[in-house]
């Protein structure tokens, strides 16, 4: 499995406000979209998340974001490298994703583009 690169995970208080420091910050702009209840911004290597607090603790749990080419690949090469996948593969707005956890204990996101 080839990881194809990471985003960062921020759950944030003030999304307008965030988005406007993220973007200045990596010069890039905001794609916005919702989910689950909570309003995400991926701005740059950054996902900024807001949203009711019983959402956003779940989402604190997941470390970071991994872009892979790949989640059934991925999928595959996680269970036999020993992690334990909590969720999916299952579609989201830019693709497919699934939510694993590392023998150490790590939580991450794993997605692709892939429709």
């Amino acid at each position: 499995m080839e990881i194809l690169g990471t985003t960062l995970r921020v759950c944030v208080d003030d999304l307008e406000t965030s988005v406007v420091f993220y973007e200045r910050l990596t010069g890039s702009p905001a794609l916005r979209f919702e989910r689950g209840g909570v309003s995400v911004a991926a701005v740059g290597c950054f996902l900024l998340m807001s949203g009711p607090e019983a959402e956003l603790e779940i989402l604190r749990k997941v470390a970071a974001t991994i872009a892979v080419e790949d989640v059934d690949a991925a999928h595959a090469t996680l269970t036999d490298a020993g992690a334990r996948v909590l969720a999916g593969p299952v579609p989201t707005p830019a693709g497919r994703n699934l939510i694993a956890v590392h023998p150490d204990g790590s939580v991450f996101e794993y997605v692709d583009q892939r429709r």
